[in-house]
């Protein structure tokens, strides 16, 4: 997912943030209704309801984190944007010890930003909170999803809402340049790297290992984004950026641990 965002930045000159959006958001619906041929009958209103704002989530969580990436780097966009499913979890739990996760994470995003943001762009940190705001959104009804509509079906339609949804968007901003055969090459690609690929492989993690483990290891995307943000975009980071992702990294993964001890609690009681 991670290098499918580093590609994506490298498209961005050629169709703009936007217009990227677009061409993943499209492709990956395509891509997934011709493989799940969801079922259109059959569904109640709640169930659409819920598909819906599923899509118009995945839509808004994509374009607030590519409206980021175009205006800082993505390791440190993709560290604030995992705030919000580590504030998530926090919430979920409801114990002493996450202040100790929060702190952590505070701790985190203020080296990230020097102390005051003054090496990041202000518009491109608010963007990647908003996205992180809009993932803690996605993974909510993604569960929801997931109960109301067999295999991967929910995700299929709910891809395709948000593409529909965002299609004007895309063309107002790039227009014309989103019929250019290269770019709806590399914009296909992006679609494969970040959306088809790991949401399938997601799926099939799902069902072979257990959530808290699973969340645990996406907990590690900030240093795959810094990765693939240094390999692919030659984008370098301070030692107080590593740090920084470092502490949030740590953050995510104890709050994680913490809940799912809770968990057990509950169950041995």
């Amino acid at each position: 997912m991670q290098f499918g965002g580093a590609l994506a930045v490298t498209l961005m000159p050629r169709a703009g943030a936007l217009g990227v959006v677009t061409l993943r958001l499209l492709a990956a619906a395509v891509v997934l209704l011709l493989i799940c041929r969801p079922r259109l009958r059959g569904h109640s209103r709640a169930d659409w309801g819920t598909v819906v704002v599923f899509g118009l989530t995945m839509a808004a969580m994509n374009g607030l984190f590519y409206q980021s990436v175009d205006r800082i780097p993505l390791g440190p966009a993709v560290t604030l944007e995992v705030l919000g499913p580590l504030a998530l979890s926090v919430l979920a739990s409801r114990r002493a010890i996450n202040l100790v996760w929060a702190a952590l994470a505070l701790t985190g995003v203020f080296l990230l930003g020097g102390g005051g943001f003054s090496s990041l762009a202000p518009i491109g940190v608010a963007y990647a909170l908003g996205a992180g705001v809009m993932w803690a959104a996605y993974i909510v009804f993604s569960a929801r999803t997931g109960r109301r509509f067999p295999q991967a079906d929910g995700l299929a339609l709910a891809m395709a809402v948000a593409a529909l949804a965002f299609l004007p968007l895309g063309i107002a901003e790039a227009g014309t340049k989103l019929l250019d055969p290269t770019t709806i090459a590399l914009g296909s690609a992006v679609a494969l790297l970040s959306s088809v690929l790991p949401y399938t492989l997601e799926l099939l993690a799902l069902r072979r290992l257990p959530a808290s483990t699973f969340a645990i290891l996406m907990s590690l995307e900030p240093a795959i984004a810094a990765t693939a943000g240094f390999l692919v975009l030659d984008q370098s980071l301070t030692a107080a950026e590593s740090a920084a992702i470092a502490l949030v990294i740590a953050a995510s993964m104890g709050a994680v641990r913490t809940q799912t001890g809770r968990g057990r609690a509950r169950k041995a009681d």
